[in-house]
């Protein structure tokens, strides 16, 4: 009885009742002992798995989540800025001209900006000298041009309104072309279709192979005829030496006859047009004086050539003359 309660002073009561020996194991881990007298670990599985794999089977699946998510956003964030960085390169730079440049451009030949950067004047500008510009040229709004503009070509694709334009070479007009004023050529003006005209068309002198009139012809003035001198062939009437002379052309023109010894009725003379008509024209013959008034003349005629006879024996060692008129 006395030995127990010696050992009772020398244990210690711990705070949930439990008593343990003074640098001894605490009893809860001698737990472990079995009858068989081996002492058993009995460590939780939890605390012998590696710290990273703890850490993660501590982390809740919203975090992770959540985590996952920054990362989208910031390969986000940086995609759109690398794509702005890109966009601000491709950008052309633009410079504006000061005071200063342009006192430099007008002394001096200065090269301003780079080729790729855009030149802006807010200002009106006036140059003085000459203007060259290496490539092309684009106007947003109208064009003034004070003086005469001299261009190897130009190309037009609306509508486009001119005071005066002198074309020294050809003009090429592919479509219609209507002209509101007047036309003035001071050359040749070749027509290779036809024309038409709603007004009257005054010419000093009108050269055409064939005429047409549809309406009445009016002239005010002389009626003149030309062309090639027809031919002749003297005939068996004239007698002994007799002889005959033509003047004009193969629509009118005058028949001089000259009758030798021995007249006798027949064909003074056959006139020979010298181009033949398509068909037998109409031959007008007049006497001249009272001679050939006198003779019992006709007419023959045909496509290449007629002839002036006389029905009765004219008078011999004579002179009379007719005029013709020839229409087809």
């Amino acid at each position: 009885m006395e030995q127990n309660d010696s050992l009772e002073t020398e244990d210690t009561s711990s705070s949930d009742g439990t008593s343990s020996l003074e640098g001894s194991t605490p009893t809860s881990s001698l737990e472990g002992v079995q009858d068989t007298g081996k002492i058993v670990d009995k460590t939780p599985a939890a605390a012998k798995l590696p710290f990273a794999k703890r850490l993660l089977k501590k982390m809740n699946v919203y975090l992770l989540i959540f985590i996952l998510l920054l990362i989208v956003a910031g390969a986000i964030a940086i995609s759109v800025y690398l794509t702005s960085k890109k966009s601000e390169n491709t950008t052309v730079p633009t410079q504006t001209l000061t005071a200063e440049t342009l006192k430099q451009l007008a002394t001096s030949d200065v090269t301003v900006g780079q080729p790729k950067q855009i030149l802006k004047v807010q200002s009106n500008a006036t140059f003085a000298g000459k203007v060259f510009i290496r490539d092309s040229l684009e106007v947003a709004g109208p064009i003034q041009v004070g003086g005469s503009i001299n261009v190897p070509g130009i190309t037009v694709s609306g509508d486009s309104i001119f005071e005066q334009i002198q074309i020294n070479k050809g003009l090429n007009v592919q479509g219609d072309t209507s002209m509101q004023g007047q036309l003035s050529v001071q050359k040749n003006l070749t027509v290779a279709g036809s024309a038409s005209f709603g007004g009257p068309v005054s010419a000093p002198s009108l050269t055409v192979n064939t005429l047409q009139l549809n309406g009445n012809l009016s002239l005010t003035k002389h009626f003149a005829v030309g062309g090639a001198t027809p031919g002749r062939s003297n005939g068996d009437a004239l007698g002994g030496g007799g002889t005959t002379a033509v003047s004009g052309s193969d629509i009118a023109g005058s028949i001089n006859i000259n009758t030798g010894s021995s007249a006798s009725a027949g064909c003074f003379v056959t006139v020979n047009f010298s181009i033949k008509y398509n068909t037998t024209p109409r031959v007008i013959i007049t006497p001249i004086g009272a001679a050939a008034a006198g003779v019992g003349y006709y007419v023959n005629r045909g496509t290449s050539n007629f002839s002036v006879c006389a029905i009765n024996t004219p008078p011999s060692n004579a002179s009379f003359g007719f005029d013709y008129f020839v229409v087809e």
